[in-house]
């Protein structure tokens, strides 16, 4: 196994109302989720809803679509924010794949451009890209970063913490629906010829993930962006859509699972996994026990048909290492 991280390009780093050309950022704080869903459904560019107290308390996840420049924020698997974003433009484009929250600065400055400002940085590879507020002109410009508007990016600074999932997919280039293996693109993770293994001494400590292949039958599991576990698994194939999981609390086979209402899915915000869905994975019962014991609650599941394997078909893993 072999792991790398993309010389993705560092984005340039101007403020929101700095930003020539930038659209004005408009956006509203409301109480409901009937109209969080009914803002978010016609918002332009610059345009943002947040709706805070549908859910107060939980494990955050933040799923960016660059196939539409949306960003959507779920607190305990129900989603109480929606922003238009702006991603990397041709050449440096914004790399797909599942990121935590490195490092968190406020009144960040960028090293590369001229001292730029990037309030509320939250960085997710420590070669430059990191959401933070910036020009949102109704198209992808950034050199690799996501683009937020101001108040929105503040509100999520508040929101989330080191170690938060942000699960970034699409395609900005081809502006469609993103259904089944956007979530995934040029891989860092090579796991061609990889077999089962078990080795969470690479990384004692930090938020943990895992991801379910359809395609290779397969979990991989995550901690702190470093691989650390592999497991033979039997999945479905009458479904090809990504799914999105939050762990809200319980422990052992009490696990509860809620589903994060991503692109093409949002009618599952905050549905519990059922025992159906359950029944339907096969996963060996020493890789159960050995991956369940290391989850806490924020600790994220995600479902694709793309591939692990640089070998397999289809568009593959990007997974970017904490380290």
């Amino acid at each position: 196994m072999k792991l790398t991280i993309p010389a993705s390009a560092t984005c340039l780093a101007m403020a929101a109302l700095l930003f020539t050309g930038a659209v004005s950022a408009q956006g509203r704080t409301v109480s409901s989720a009937v109209e969080l869903a009914r803002q978010s459904a016609t918002l332009k560019p610059g345009e943002w809803v947040w709706a805070p107290r549908i859910a107060p308390n939980g494990p955050v996840l933040v799923y960016v679509d660059l196939s539409r420049q949306l960003a959507s924020v779920y607190r305990n698997g129900v989603r109480i924010g929606v922003t238009t974003i702006s991603s990397g433009k041709p050449g440096y484009r914004t790399p797909t794949g599942v990121f935590t929250i490195l490092q968190k600065d406020a009144r960040h400055r960028s090293s590369t451009y001229h001292n730029a400002p990037m309030p509320y940085q939250q960085r997710l590879t420590w070669d430059g890209v990191a959401l933070h507020a910036g020009g949102l002109p109704g198209y992808p410009e950034s050199h690799g970063c996501v683009h937020l508007p101001l108040a929105f990016a503040r509100q999520l600074f508040t929101a989330t913490r080191l170690g938060t999932t942000v699960v970034v997919a699409g395609d900005s280039a081809h502006p469609v629906a993103t259904g089944g293996g956007e979530v995934l693109a040029p891989s860092t993770l090579d796991m061609s010829g990889a077999g089962d293994f078990w080795t969470p001494e690479k990384s004692p400590a930090g938020p943990v993930t895992v991801v379910l292949s359809r395609a290779d039958q397969a979990a991989i599991v995550l901690r702190n962006g470093v691989p650390i576990g592999r497991s033979a698994v039997t999945l479905p194939r009458d479904d090809d859509a990504t799914h999105v999981l939050t762990l809200a609390g319980g422990s052992g086979d009490g696990q509860q699972w809620i589903y994060a209402g991503v692109a093409g899915h949002e009618g599952e915000d905050g549905l519990p996994v059922d025992e159906v869905a359950r029944n339907r994975v096969r996963i060996p019962p020493d890789f159960y026990r050995r991956v369940t014991a290391l989850l806490a609650p924020g600790a994220t599941l995600l479902v694709t048909s793309a591939p692990l394997a640089e070998a397999g078909t289809g568009t593959q893993l990007a997974v970017v290492s904490g380290q």
